[in-house]
């Protein structure tokens, strides 16, 4: 990549800056970031607290990397997803790298296996913006197998340095934005709608804590890490791992997704 200089960069921070409030803000924003780091593709999404995100824009170079979004991500996969759990966290903002933010055996897991790995992803970062106390603008950069390599630290360092500008942009043009159709009432915890839905589908009833510790599971957490999330021992996790399996007449991951992810597609249509 070229090196851009300053005067480049504050051309197209100008012309970005023109068209805050107009239909084109997405196109300009996504120059200005190709100044600071080329990608091969842009997903802008609205998440808002826990109901099901919105695509607000996109564009790629190769179009099977937003093939699986509509029909899985969207679809409920992203109860799972690492940059809608840094969402909830709330009030987040500036630049995230997925690797930094995803659980440590995330490329593990059946979910990363069976939507990411379709998308051909091989690098993503994304820039957060609040807009409310629950509403979360995120424009996500990936690399993909288009350019067939991750950013750079070069890179990475670019958009570290205008990460304040970036995410400030978003906020302003979006400043407005909510979500058509999402009612004012806040749903139950996942876990909690997790467990009435596995009770309902499946007579499999499992303690708050069990369901927890799944959900851990299935977004990538080993025992470990989820011992120091849960602040309990590493036995205690085996504990409950096994608790959960033996509930559920499983013996695996691959089966806890296979019978969780079917749900969590139910638990998303009423969002």
């Amino acid at each position: 990549m070229e090196l851009v200089t300053h005067s480049e960069i504050d051309e197209v921070l100008a012309n970005t800056l023109m068209a805050l409030a107009t239909p084109v803000l997405p196109q300009h924003f996504s120059t200005l970031v190709k100044r600071l780091a080329a990608f091969d593709n842009l997903i802008i999404i609205a998440y808002h607290g826990e109901h099901r995100p919105a695509v607000l824009y996109r564009e790629y170079t190769d179009p099977v990397v937003y093939l699986p979004m509509d029909s899985q991500y969207l679809g409920g996969d992203y109860l799972l997803d690492p940059f809608y759990r840094e969402h909830l966290r709330g009030d987040v903002h500036g630049i995230r790298r997925l690797r930094d933010v995803a659980p440590d055996h995330f490329r593990r897991t059946h979910y990363y296996k069976n939507y990411y790995q379709q998308t051909t992803l091989l690098d993503e970062v994304a820039v957060f913006a609040n807009i409310t106390e629950s509403d979360t603008i995120t424009a996500c950069f990936g690399r993909d197998r288009t350019s067939g390599k991750p950013f750079n630290k070069r890179e990475l360092e670019a958009l570290q340095q205008y990460e304040l500008t970036l995410s400030s942009l978003l906020k302003k043009h979006w400043q407005d934005y909510r979500i058509e159709g999402v009612g004012k009432a806040p749903p139950a915890p996942l876990e909690e709608r997790l467990r009435e839905a596995l009770n309902q589908q499946h007579s499999i009833r499992l303690s708050p804590r069990q369901a927890e510790v799944a959900l851990f599971i299935l977004r990538g957490h080993s025992s470990l890490s989820i011992s120091l999330h849960l602040e309990v021992s590493l036995q205690t996790v085996k504990v409950f791992r096994r608790q959960l399996y033996a509930k559920c007449c499983i013996s695996s991951q691959a089966e806890l997704f296979a019978l969780l992810m079917p749900l969590f597609a139910r638990l998303a249509e009423h969002q």
